[in-house]
């Protein structure tokens, strides 16, 4: 391994973000004997959509046991699905027992990369204006960092509070308020039941429903816990089974969209036992297949709908005003409390930062032109030593992200390595390795249930595909385990 303070001088590497996907990237490298490498992070500690998601009720879907990285996996977990301070807390005893926070630069936020072709490094610049030169610059972001909000008009004419999910106000009280809910997807399911009890009265806007399934949650025993402690092995068995478990389900999303049709018998079994208004279980019902959107998991979402002070709208919005919702057939729903539960942006994987990189090209610029490329959602041709984690085309439906990021990682890893080793300048994947790669992402997505005729986050308008990966994630992982050298090339 060469000198620490050479090493610092003649390869320094950039992480861009201290979530699950920069913080597992730092963790590999310290793992690997690199430790000249700086995490910028535009918050004042680390978590990424955990700790910025502070919502009531805020949880993930995946279970907890494979909701964390392969190499530190925790016995202390309470419940089989962690809920948002718990995941935190994981996040951030990882940082310190890898000894982390020595390279992150907090309240660092990335706003622009330019690629110096001469030199083979890249300047970063941040929003306090700071200017740093890193070798490798990898972009941990993630989709889940930019809230989407509604263009509704007169949204600013609103007297009352109003907040995204993702920027919860707990300075505002919610008990005995008129709340209005906008949205009814993944973060919506959970604020609902949450705040339920509080509201004087709740006007739930939908848009279109959601195939909703049962959670299979349960507390986890302090016995459990002890299991897992005194044997590891157990706690590896139980992790590869859910992994498995969670892998079959790609069965139906990619391959065999009609072994969905079972799950949809359940699911409205489930809206059946729990929605006994004829009207309503109408309103909650999807006409589309399930899978064709994201699947969401709940016990307590449609019993907190059928409570008598919640009403289920479905008309469309026409405008806000100042005490009210207006729907356009012209009722005003008047409400104290306007809460957007509206997702995010997940098809910004860069803004607002700015990346130019060979013969001056924006990224940015280059996808809104010419659409989304890349090789693996991971590397970007005419962008050297650049990579993503969590980048288009690598997130699922199915199954736990952590493993994707992991795989990824392992990627990233050895175009560092093979770059440090050669001694070149720089790596520039090359365009027909990208274009080939797009191709049949594209290909394989017109077999999924994603193609089936709804609208969803998971395709653009026009039906391309950039956001999910259309296959397995052991399928993700056998591609990406070994650098193609030919995908590149060495300047």
């Amino acid at each position: 391994m060469q000198d620490t303070q050479k090493e610092t001088q003649d390869f320094p590497i950039a992480i861009i973000g201290a979530g699950f996907a920069g913080m597992g990237m730092g963790i590999r490298l310290k793992q690997e004997g690199i430790h000249s490498f700086t995490i910028f992070e535009a918050a004042d500690e680390v978590g990424g959509t955990w700790r910025e998601n502070t919502y009531p009720g805020c949880a993930c879907d995946v279970p907890s046991l494979l909701y964390s990285y392969s190499f530190e996996q925790s016995s202390r977990w309470s419940r089989m699905f962690g809920e948002q301070g718990e995941i935190w807390e994981y996040m951030k005893t990882c940082v310190d027992k890898f000894g982390l926070r020595s390279h992150i630069r907090f309240r660092s936020r990335v706003i622009s990369l330019e690629f110096q072709e001469d030199r083979g490094l890249w300047r970063l610049e941040t929003e306090d204006k700071q200017v740093s030169w890193a070798r490798v610059v990898i972009s941990g972001t993630g989709g889940l960092s930019k809230p989407a909000f509604p263009s509704i008009e007169g949204m600013e004419r609103f007297e009352g509070p109003q907040f995204h999910s993702a920027q919860w106000d707990h300075d505002v009280s919610l008990q005995g308020k008129r709340v209005a809910v906008i949205g009814t997807g993944a973060s919506a399911i959970q604020v609902i039941p949450s705040i339920v009890d509080q509201v004087a009265s709740l006007k739930v806007f939908q848009r279109s429903p959601a195939w909703v399934m049962p959670k299979a949650d349960r507390p986890i025993s302090r016995f459990e816990q002890g299991l897992y402690r005194l044997i590891p092995p157990l706690q590896w068995a139980y992790r590869s089974m859910i992994y498995w478990w969670m892998e079959m389900r790609g069965l139906a999303f990619v391959k065999y969209p009609k072994l969905l049709e079972y799950a949809q018998k359940q699911a409205l079994e489930h809206i059946a036992s729990a929605i006994h208004d004829p009207a309503l279980r109408e309103k909650l019902t999807p006409s589309y297949k399930m899978g064709c959107k994201r699947i969401l998991i709940s016990n307590d979402y449609y019993p907190a709908l059928a409570k008598e002070h919640v009403e289920v709208v479905t008309e469309a919005i026409d405008s806000i005003q100042p005490h009210s919702v207006r729907t356009a057939d012209g009722r005003e729903h008047e409400v104290d409390v306007i809460l957007y539960c509206t997702g995010f942006r997940v098809m910004d994987f860069l803004a607002p930062m700015t990346v130019v990189g060979l013969e001056g090209k924006e990224l940015n610029e280059l996808w809104q032109e010419q659409g989304i490329e890349t090789l693996h959602g991971i590397a970007v041709s005419g962008f050297p030593n650049f990579y993503l984690l969590v980048g288009p085309n690598t997130g699922l439906g199915h199954n736990s992200i952590i493993f994707m990021i992991e795989s990824q990682v392992r990627y990233i890893l050895q175009c560092i390595e093979r770059l440090r080793t050669k001694g070149g300048r720089y790596l520039d994947l090359r365009p027909e390795s990208q274009h080939s790669f797009q191709e049949e992402v594209s290909q394989r997505t017109e077999n999924t249930i994603w193609k089936s005729g709804c609208r969803s986050w998971y395709l653009t308008e026009d039906g391309k595909n950039y956001t999910l990966w259309p296959g397995y994630t052991f399928e993700y992982w056998w591609k990406t385990r070994r650098l193609r050298p030919k995908d590149y090339r060495l300047v």
